[in-house]
């Protein structure tokens, strides 16, 4: 079975429903998984320093301080209720995510899973910039990630912009929101469901 996930390492509902799926795959028995990830950039344009957070959350959704408190509250107990910490108090720059969908594209298959807990943690627990080189390079080695020339591999301006068109190829697609999901090219499953509606759906692919 083939999934493919669409996604961005700063999207806060990405996290939730990664957790849910993969909480659907420890209970799923069928034919082994073949999950591919693949970068769908928020917002591109934002500069490798960041903005600062709440100001460019607050311009980005053309809402009120209170009502993005309110956002940010609910998105935290919705996180809570999956399992996965979404600490907006550590979060102070919105950040340009290339960076990091080039290393979980430089890392080895059977760790990207790992590769993208850890930048989920870097960012909504810890309030790291991911795109500071030094920051992906550290979490690159806490998951084991380290070889000959790392930096120069994920700093290959070929390479990011590659990124950045793979992530424009997802919305001539017709994806315009993550996170998004799609089972072996046919199931599309959006947003980020629940762990039982995960379990039904690879139950109905198994079944076809």
């Amino acid at each position: 079975m083939q999934i493919d996930i669409f996604h961005d390492t700063v999207c806060p509902w990405c996290r939730i429903g990664k957790k849910h799926l993969f909480d659907a795959l420890s209970e799923y028995n069928g034919e082994a998984v073949d999950i591919r990830w693949h970068p769908f950039l928020l917002d591109n344009s934002v500069p490798s320093g960041g903005y600062e957070f709440r100001d460019f959350m607050q311009e980005r959704k053309g809402i009120s301080l209170s009502q993005l408190q309110q956002m940010f509250d609910y998105t935290q107990r919705m996180g809570e209720a999956a399992g996965v910490v979404l600490d907006f108090t550590k979060v102070r720059l919105a950040v340009n995510t290339t960076l990091s969908h080039r290393l979980i594209e430089l890392t080895p298959e059977d760790s990207k899973a790992k590769v993208v807990e850890a930048i989920y943690q870097a960012y909504f627990e810890e309030g790291l910039n991911l795109g500071n080189i030094e920051v992906i390079l550290a979490i690159a080695k806490s998951c084991g990630i380290d070889f000959p020339d790392l930096a120069l591999h994920l700093n290959d301006k070929i390479a990011l912009n590659a990124i950045v068109m793979k992530s424009d190829n997802a919305h001539s697609l017709g994806i315009n929101s993550v996170p998004f999901f799609i089972i072996n090219n046919e199931i599309k499953v959006i947003g980020s469901q629940s762990k039982e509606a995960f379990v039904n759906q690879l139950t109905v692919n198994s079944e076809q």
